[in-house]
This record gives structure tokens, C-alpha cells and sequence, in this order.
């Protein structure tokens, strides 16, 4: 491929990683556990993050074309499993689009009147709008969502992100009252509250992505040791803020307030409002919603171009597998758009914002946990098939440290995806089999799916 081509750095690559990872719209779900959420986040990232940088960090240096979790799968169990992999990263990112745009349009009904929040007509609007917008952008190809999106990284990540955890540290250190308390009894004790373990699913999903930037493989600088060093960096930007950016919300507003959609702009306002700064609001609500454009415009074509490389090899119809000049795969990217818009329809058949939110991101975590396993049983495997393969990083320990890596890893996913059957207590859900019988139902769904496109595939394809 043309050496001009490979224009990614490592800064870049912590940019996208950092931006499609550590999101400031999961805060108010990880800030609803209070200080039970810091047991939850060591765990999430002893058994979970950690095993995702090294196993993803192994497998991107050591098979460096595009395709990310599509090739390793493929790579270690063949096409069918592949295809499946990454059908299933791809379907994440679906179902994920309208959680993290019904935050920005929470954020921005917010600057507008507070009330649209409930509106489910205006969330939708809003989500439809934005992400056919961006679904265009994306047909550009990847150097204009790259450049996009490390603007909206710093401007409406990073700095959001740090200015909501440094009102928290000045909140505590002037005394001001906590909604929660940081004794060992106050979150280790909850921690063990069966009720408790479905912050899990919210955690595991602040923590999903890490491997998203490996399809970028062929247009990185020096792959083999660039996706290890910015998963590193990645990983210790993305713990530090979600703990602390969390920590800032739970110690100002009472776990029954805090709004899923809004809950971000709640804790400015009430911080803002203390200290008598409330002008800074509407900027504060500007760059919220940079940051969750920034997040959306990372994941619309990463996961849609590993999808590519499957349909390339023959697994869906020629018509899927055509890319437009800019080497962008228009047409599974507006039919990506397509979905979308009939799942945003999800927050029509439940009670609440808060519970349709809460439902897709149960849903999107169920099926990313899926993706997660045949990615660490890739891992182990392929330390078998190939273990003679140069690897520029390899995790420590031989063969056995692969295997103790990567069964923390499926651990953590299977324990995941049990739980996510769940709804938190705080959260209205209305019937409880009525929401059961959504996700059970979506979860069939999505898995039977891409099996049925698998059997109906031609050998023209």
C-alpha cells in the first residue's frame, strides 16, 4: 500500500481509542452505584479493560491488515466465527448509536428548556437527524473523521471530563455535603448486594473498545509498535477520568435525580450554580455535545470497515461490498443508517427515557461480551496455530499468561452478560416482563441474524 497512506501517529491513535472509549455520556449510568462504583471499576478493569489492551495490543501487532477482530477470529477458527465476530462489533455500535446521540440531544434540550428531556419526540428527532448527518460525513472516508474526531476528542472529552472531576475534588475540599461516603464499609460491603452487580453492565460497556483502532491497521505509522503504546496510554487516561468523572456526579446529586440522558448537565448546573458561575453552562453544553458527536463519528466507520473486509471475502452480496472513492463503504453505511433508525423507534415502547436507554445499553452489552469471547478464545488459540508468528508485543508469561489474560477476560464477559438481564432498582422499567421479553427477544435476534445471512450467502458473492 502507498507509504503516503499510513498518516495515523500514535497521538492519533490514543485520540480515536480515547474517543470511542471514554465517553462522558456514561457517567450518570456508573454514577447511579455511588461509592460501590469504585470496587466496580477495579474489577471492571483488573478482569476486563486490561485483558482487552493486552489481547487486542497482541493480535494488532502481530496481524497488521485491516480487519481488526474479523481477522484474528477468522485468522484462528475460520470465516463463519469471523463473520460472526464481527458482525457482532459492528451490531454493538447499532445498537449504541441512539444511547449515546439521546445524550447529546439530552444535553442539548437541556440548553433549550429542561422539560424536552422527557420529550421521547424531540430525542428522536434529534438522534435521526444527527446520525444521517454523520452517516454523509463518513462517506468521506477516514481522513476527515480522523481530523474530525480528535478535535472533538479534546474539546469535547478531555476538557469536560477534567473540568467535572476538578469541581468535584473543590466541592469536597471545601467541605461542601456528599451524596456519598469513601469508607471501606460504604462501597466494599454494597459490593456484594447481588442488586449491586448490575453496574457491571454499565461499567463493561465504559470500558468496551479498546481494540477499535487496530482497523485502522494499514494506515498507521509503524503498527507493530504503535498499537501497543497507545493502548497503554489509552487505558490509563480512560480508568483515571471515568472513576473520578463518576466520583463528581454521585457526590452532588442524590442517586434517585440522576437523570441517564441529562445527568452530566445536572451535576454542572448544581456545581455551576454553587459557585455561582451558571454562564458557563451553555458552553459546558456546547462541548458536551462536540464530545458525543466526536464518539459517534469514531464508531460509524470503524466498525462498518471490518464488516467490509467479511463482505469482501464473500459473505454478503456484491452490492455490500462496494466502497466509494474515498475507500468508505457507502452503502453498508447508509443502510447502517437504516437500522438505526428503526431501533430509535425502542424509546416508543417503554415507560420512560431513562428505562429505553437502559434497555439498549443492556442490549449493547450482551453482544459486545459475545464479540469479547471469541476474541480472547482467538487470543489462547492462535498461541497454538501460530506460535512461531513474529509478534512485536507479546503478553508476558509464555503460554500460560495468555491463558490467564484472556479467561479473566471471557470471565468478565460471561458474568457481564448474565447480569445485563437485570434493570437497576432506581431505573422504572415498567412490567418487568414486558422489558424482559424486549431484550431476551432483541438478544435471539441479533444472534440468529447474521447466521441466517451466512446460509443465504452465493458463491458469486
Amino acid at each position: 500500500m502507498n507509504s503516503q497512506l499510513r498518516r495515523l501517529s500514535v497521538f492519533a491513535l490514543v485520540m480515536i481509542t480515547v474517543g470511542s472509549v471514554d465517553s462522558i455520556r456514561n457517567l450518570p449510568a456508573t454514577a447511579l452505584f455511588g461509592s460501590a462504583l469504585i470496587f466496580f471499576f477495579i474489577i471492571g478493569a483488573i478482569f476486563f479493560l486490561v485483558p482487552v489492551a493486552l489481547v487486542s495490543a497482541e493480535l494488532a501487532s502481530s496481524w497488521t491488515e485491516e480487519g481488526g477482530v474479523y481477522v484474528w477470529v477468522k485468522e484462528a477458527f475460520g470465516t463463519p466465527l469471523g463473520y460472526m465476530a464481527i458482525w457482532f462489533q459492528w451490531l454493538e455500535n447499532v445498537i449504541w448509536y441512539p444511547t449515546i446521540l439521546s445524550f447529546v440531544a439530552g444535553t442539548f434540550a437541556y440548553l433549550i428548556d429542561p422539560a424536552l428531556v422527557r420529550s421521547k419526540l424531540f430525542l428522536i428527532t434529534v438522534i435521526l437527524f444527527t446520525f444521517w448527518a454523520f452517516t454523509l460525513i463518513n462517506c468521506f472516508g477516514t481522513r476527515v473523521s480522523s481530523w474530525f474526531s480528535n478535535v472533538c476528542s479534546v474539546f469535547g472529552l478531555l476538557i469536560p471530563m477534567t473540568l467535572i472531576i476538578i469541581l468535584g475534588i473543590i466541592w469536597l475540599s471545601l467541605g461542601h455535603p456528599s451524596q456519598i461516603h469513601f469508607s471501606h464499609e460504604a462501597w466494599l460491603p454494597h459490593a456484594f448486594n447481588p442488586s449491586m452487580w448490575v453496574a457491571l453492565t454499565g461499567i463493561m460497556m465504559s470500558f468496551c473498545g479498546m481494540e477499535i483502532a487496530t482497523v485502522h491497521a494499514r494506515e498507521v505509522k509503524n503498527p507493530q509498535k504503535a498499537f501497543p503504546r497507545a493502548l497503554l496510554y489509552s487505558s490509563l487516561i480512560i480508568v483515571t477520568t471515568l472513576i473520578f468523572g463518576s466520583l463528581s456526579i454521585a457526590t452532588v446529586l442524590p442517586q434517585n435525580q440522576i437523570s441517564l440522558v441529562s445527568g452530566i448537565m445536572q451535576a454542572f448546573s448544581y456545581f455551576f450554580g454553587a459557585y455561582h458561575l451558571t454562564w458557563l453552562l451553555p458552553l459546558v453544553g456546547v462541548m458536551l455535545i462536540i464530545g458525543g458527536l466526536g464518539g459517534v463519528n469514531n464508531w460509524i466507520l470503524a466498525p462498518t470497515k471490518g464488516l467490509l473486509i467479511a463482505a469482501q471475502d464473500g459473505t454478503m452480496p456484491p452490492h455490500l461490498q462496494r466502497e466509494n472513492r474515498y475507500r468508505a463503504p457507502q452503502n453498508l453505511l447508509i443502510w447502517q443508517a437504516v437500522i438505526v433508525t428503526l431501533l430509535t423507534l425502542v424509546f416508543l415502547l417503554l415507560p420512560t427515557v431513562n428505562a429505553a436507554y437502559w434497555l439498549l445499553t443492556a442490549l449493547a452489552s450482551q453482544i459486545y461480551m459475545i464479540m469479547y469471547i471469541l476474541m480472547f478464545a482467538a487470543g489462547i488459540w492462535l498461541r497454538v496455530k501460530h506460535a512461531d508468528r513474529p509478534r512485536a508485543f507479546r503478553i508476558p508469561g509464555g503460554f500460560f499468561g495468555m491463558c490467564l489474560v484472556a479467561g479473566f477476560g471471557i470471565l468478565a464477559s460471561i458474568i457481564t452478560t448474565i447480569v445485563g438481564f437485570f434493570p437497576p432498582s432506581s431505573i422504572q422499567v415498567g412490567s418487568l416482563l414486558h422489558y424482559e421479553s424486549l431484550l431476551v427477544g432483541g438478544l435471539i435476534i441479533m444472534i440468529v441474524l447474521p447466521m441466517v445471512c451466512y446460509k443465504l450467502r452465493r458463491a458469486h458473492w
